[in-house]
């Protein structure tokens, strides 16, 4: 008996210590209808007139109706229609975190199922809360998950920082293949701390970026960040080669749970 518990006291000790304390999360398990406003707030329209396309020619349009973001079945589903609205072809939604969680390390993990339709970019993303640094890209972005339905069975784990970014050549990150992502869920995780930035996809680590000791311009990570969700429609990324423009739509992101740990 004493070996046994030897054993599990071993086997159990590294997932605690890897994941820590849980102190926030979402397991959407309440009634259905809106998501839960003391976690979740709403980002709206077209990013205009400061980031018009969201800063990526993007042509849908963000609203809080029900039909763009509710909470069914124990899942928060997200869903991008094909119709106008605000000059826009397309309505999703977007929340964040940011009123009600922003973090300095730890681990964050998110139990999703994508949708795959050409045009779409469902993501996991998170942004500083006090932009320590200046704006975008100077403080900072960590995408813990993106995906385009161009490259259905690729996800991509990245980050944005003055030194490495897309707008440079720079973009540091890893593309990764999963076999048919879309029709099953998958947990999309990271493990951060003040060395490095781990991404995982169900628990394995397929990309890690590293401190490098330079300063802000290459690691801003050092301040706290916020959650946000969403599915962007078009845009310099998800609508590289094309939208389809019938059949496809509506389109949805379904969340089973987001977990954060310190």
């Amino acid at each position: 008996m004493l070996w046994r518990l030897l054993i599990f006291i071993v086997l159990s000790f590294p997932t605690f210590a890897q994941q820590g304390r849980l102190v926030w999360s979402d397991e959407f398990d309440g009634e259905s209808g809106a998501p839960n406003p003391e976690l979740w707030s709403y980002e709206y329209g077209d990013g205009c007139p400061n980031n018009c396309g969201w800063g990526n020619h993007e042509i849908q349009y963000y609203t809080d109706a029900l039909k763009n973001a509710h909470v069914e079945n124990g899942l928060l589903v997200i869903e991008a229609h094909k119709e106008i609205m605000g000059g826009m072809q397309y309505t999703s939604a977007k929340l964040n975190s940011k009123k009600s969680g922003s973090w300095k390390f730890g681990r964050i993990d998110v139990r999703a199922r994508i949708p795959q339709g050409l045009g779409t970019c469902p993501a996991i993303w998170m942004l500083p809360a006090d932009w320590k640094y200046g704006g975008w890209p100077f403080s900072g972005e960590i995408d813990i998950m993106e995906h385009v339905g161009w490259t259905k069975d690729t996800l991509y784990g990245t980050v944005h920082t003055d030194a490495y970014n897309h707008m440079n050549g720079t973009q540091k990150g890893r593309k990764f293949f999963q076999y048919e992502m879309g029709l099953r869920f998958h947990t999309y995780s990271i493990i951060w701390n003040e060395k490095k930035i781990d991404f995982l996809l169900d628990d394995k680590v397929y990309y890690t970026f590293a401190n490098d000791g330079k300063g802000s311009s290459s690691w801003p990570f050092d301040q706290p960040f916020y959650l946000i969700l969403n599915i962007s429609v078009g845009g310099n990324f998800g609508g590289a080669r094309g939208v389809e423009v019938e059949n496809i739509w509506p389109q949805r992101m379904e969340i089973d749970y987001v977990r954060v740990y310190q």
